[in-house]
């Protein structure tokens, strides 16, 4: 096991998959990042934002459009202390994607909030490009991390410093009972970063972790074997 990463343990399973650069999610500070939903009705996205917020007991804004709700559903506030999150949500609704993005601004704006994090489903014409850039200089200006969910999109352009494609993987065992679901597992791939390599991981969220920095765990995925050849080419470039 290594710990390149100040935010995540990351441990690698194959000589050939030498970690030089591991985006950790978190590790960048106060910027605007894509996550993008690997495929429909996929809760996948919903629980690898939740491992990355910070460690801070104040309250997560988080918006969402009608259509996000229809396919990801409303957050159970019972289950967010299992993803490590302490503080308190406030979780506003609307209808148009325009009125996330406008409250995702206003929210960059307030030192009371620890994150902004917005769903907009599809790829509405108000999310252009400019509309991003908008809320990628206010997250530094304001220090405030946002984060985008975007369901049903495959990849708008956007201005966010780091773009996410997350998807939902076969659980892991469950320590009492082989058929019953275990803890989550996801495949996170970076498709897009400035300063650091693209890449495809196996995260899961670590709830024995000692600090919120190991809270997110990145698993290098083996050199060999029908998944590593599916991702090679990617592979290769999170290799450095």
């Amino acid at each position: 096991m290594s710990h390149d990463s100040p935010v995540a343990q990351v441990i690698s399973l194959s000589s050939k998959r030498l970690v030089q650069d591991v985006p950790a999610p978190n590790a960048g500070g106060a910027v605007l990042r894509d996550v993008l939903s690997g495929g429909p009705f996929d809760g996948a996205v919903t629980g690898f934002v939740l491992s990355c917020l910070p460690d801070s007991d104040a309250p997560v804004l988080w918006v969402s459009d009608r259509m996000s709700r229809r396919e990801n559903g409303r957050l159970y506030g019972p289950s967010l202390r299992r993803f490590g999150f302490k503080g308190h949500v406030l979780r506003v609704e609307v209808s148009h994607p325009r009125d996330v993005l406008w409250a995702m601004e206003e929210g960059a704006g307030c030192a009371g909030l620890s994150a902004v994090v917005g769903e907009i489903h599809g790829a509405p014409e108000v999310l252009s490009f400019t509309a991003t850039k908008r809320l990628a200089l206010r997250a530094e200006a304001a220090q405030v991390p946002l984060w985008l969910i975007r369901s049903g999109d495959h990849g708008a352009l956007s201005a966010a410093r780091e773009r996410w494609r997350v998807s939902s993987l076969p659980s892991e065992r469950h320590p009492y009972n082989v058929q019953a679901p275990g803890a989550p597992l996801w495949e996170a791939e970076l498709f897009r970063a400035r300063g650091r390599s693209p890449g495809t991981w196996e995260a899961r969220y670590d709830a024995t972790a000692r600090g919120a920095k190991d809270r997110l765990r990145l698993l290098s995925r083996a050199g060999d074997g029908p998944l590593g050849q599916d991702h090679g080419t990617t592979a290769e470039h999170a290799g450095g």
